[in-house]
């Protein structure tokens, strides 16, 4: 499993006391640091329970908590005051004032035999140990629903798999470092699989879409014959009278998918914010055709788009820039335009820009997952990406004209250099003065790894002069995160909530819009914005 690196359960149990680092993580973040997964535990306990307004989300990891705030309700300085406040006056966390939850699992595992040959037990007494250890989830990341547990009970320490698997069947259960886990989804991973529950580990659709949230207390029992895995209630299948056909699509270009403004402060889950990654974009468009501003749309990725409408419908396009066409009209841009029925939409490869949004009066249907229509494409939450065949619905029935709007407010992508402004990072400590300097001064070109996930950079390697990795900690869209090749790649909205690479800089969030507009090969310099 990625972001978990070598030597990090020496740095967490180790036992010499440091002082709180509270280091900045961009213009709207804080990452507090502390010496001890324990004291992790405990600090976002006292934090949770004196959350002020205007803090969005609390990350815990392996020795931070990510504190992310809303810098309209709440400054750096005031979060500051309140986290160190909260610091002192933190106290041992009460697990027993958590319900246990219960986990059966049929340790049947892959791994299992040479696991317990590694530390020196037998099969039976690495379940025995498993099962009689009192777990709490320290912390979530990697995946959504993905829980950290550590026990005080739990006196076994097993490296990972020297060659991470391409897949991990879902519900299978492991064990890495100090740590146990559950697998909710199948995914790539190197813990040592020593069992497989069948618990609803996460279900997008649920009003508490993860089982075992940080500070969870969890027991582990061996599921017999007789007794059914662990089972959480969900709500009553809810059917609604099937939306309007909008429009059904011929071609769906390089990537189409449905996005709104996304899940904002659910991170502390494992589930990244999402949405339209040009928001401005988004809000014009929808505000063009009378819808609210965080309506679903279609983030069309590259142009190349071809719909037919199924009946009258009243359209936006906006972002990425190239020619289109409703039947042989030409489409404007970014103004509200009648699509009939019967006739073929035809956005073209964009010329300027990547990302185009087109709203369609009413919105965009799509099943709702997490709180969110958005398609989060590394999570797999929300719809699938659209292709040839797909029918795309109607979310409400809006009923009046189209508001009247003289001037929209948007400037257009820019083939020139991305002038990106950028925030301190909490590890600059970690990088050569050298490196700094270059982050600054080079002119960096966006390579062909460019997704929602994040935009990988070319140009000069950033010198480290700290080797290893760092515990996996809270990641933000926008952070810069720098690996061992030395080459930054920018998180975007569907990036990894938790990650082990220092961060040198985060991308303003004024500048992240631009930054969704930056195709292969386009040029990118940073400025700090203070």
């Amino acid at each position: 499993m990625t972001g978990m690196v070598t030597g990090m359960v020496a740095d967490m149990v180790a036992d010499t006391p440091r002082p709180l680092r509270v280091l900045p993580f961009g213009a709207a973040a804080l990452l507090v640091e502390v010496a001890t997964l324990g004291e992790v535990l405990d600090l976002h306990a006292a934090l949770a329970a004196t959350r002020p307004a205007g803090v969005v989300d609390l990350v815990p990891a392996a020795r931070t908590v990510l504190v992310r705030i809303d810098p309209r309700q709440l400054t750096l300085a005031a979060a500051r005051t309140w986290i160190t406040a909260a610091k002192a006056d933190a106290a041992p966390t009460r697990a027993e004032a958590t319900p246990v939850i219960e986990l059966a699992v049929a340790y049947n595992g892959p791994d299992l035999l040479d696991a317990a040959a590694r530390l020196g037990t037998t099969p039976d007494g690495l379940i025995s140990a498993h099962q009689n250890a009192h777990w709490r989830v320290a912390f979530t990341g990697f995946a959504p629903g993905f829980g950290y547990l550590v026990s005080d009970d739990w006196h076994f320490d097993v490296p990972r798999l020297d060659s991470p698997r391409t897949r991990v069947p879902p519900g299978s259960v492991g064990i890495a470092g100090e740590f146990t886990g559950a697998y909710p989804r199948a995914t790539p991973g190197g813990w040592r699989l020593i069992g497989q529950t069948d618990a609803p580990l996460f279900d997008p659709d649920a009003a508490s879409p993860v089982l075992l949230a940080p500070g969870s207390r969890v027991r582990f029992v061996a599921a017999g014959p007789t007794r059914d895995v662990v089972s959480v209630a969900g709500a009553s299948p809810i059917t609604h009278p099937e939306a309007p056909v909008a429009f059904t699509i011929i071609t769906a270009g390089w990537q189409s998918t449905v996005q709104d403004r996304g899940r904002p402060g659910s991170a502390s889950l494992g589930i990244a914010p999402s949405g339209a990654l040009d928001r401005d974009a988004l809000a014009v468009a929808n505000r063009l055709v009378g819808n609210r501003p965080d309506a679903a749309a279609i983030e069309i990725t590259g142009g190349g788009f071809r719909a037919v409408a199924e009946r009258d419908l009243w359209i936006a396009l906006t972002g990425a820039r190239g020619p289109g066409h409703i039947g042989p009209a030409f489409l404007d841009a970014v103004t509200a335009t009648l699509w009939p029925a019967g006739e073929e939409l035809d956005i073209a490869v964009f010329e300027h820009g990547i990302r185009g949004y087109l709203a369609v009066r009413g919105g965009v249907e799509g099943a709702v997952s997490a709180g969110s229509r958005s398609a989060d494409v590394l999570a797999g939450i929300g719809p699938a990406a659209l292709i040839a065949g797909d029918v795309v619905r109607l979310a409400g029935d809006v009923r009046g004209p189209v508001p009247p709007l003289d001037i929209a407010p948007w400037t257009a992508p820019t083939d020139d250099v991305i002038e990106l402004n950028v925030d301190d990072g909490p590890r600059g400590d970690w990088f050569a003065a050298s490196a700094q300097e270059a982050l600054f001064d080079a002119i960096w070109t966006v390579s062909a790894d460019a997704n929602r996930v994040g935009v990988r950079l070319e140009g000069p390697e950033l010198a480290r002069v700290h080797e290893g990795e760092l515990p996996s900690e809270g990641m933000v869209p926008g952070a810069l995160q720098v690996p061992p090749s030395g080459r930054p790649t920018i998180l975007l909205a569907d990036g990894p909530v938790t990650g082990g690479y220092p961060v040198i800089a985060v991308v303003s969030d004024a500048s992240l819009d631009a930054l969704a507009q930056a195709r292969p090969g386009m040029r990118i310099r940073f400025h700090r914005s203070s």
